[in-house]
């Protein structure tokens, strides 16, 4: 797999929620920190994701903000 992305973090699925329309995926990264992924219903089923599947978080934005007290 090739991707222009710079931003791709390994792990497996842990948890999968899936609504009428989209699917809520939580990907668990080495540590056990944790990524939240909604993408379509249809997506999730095209990919066969399976809780303990190895995934990949591509995570592509044009700003990231942060904010501090």
């Amino acid at each position: 797999m090739k991707i222009s992305a710079r931003n791709v973090l390994k792990g497996k699925v842990k948890r999968i929620v899936h609504g009428a329309v989209n699917s809520e995926v939580i990907v668990e990264l080495p540590g056990g920190v944790e990524i939240t992924s909604i993408i379509t219903k249809n997506s999730a089923e095209n990919l066969d994701l399976k809780e303990g599947h190895e995934v990949y978080a591509v995570i592509k934005a044009t700003s990231v903000m942060l904010a501090s007290d």
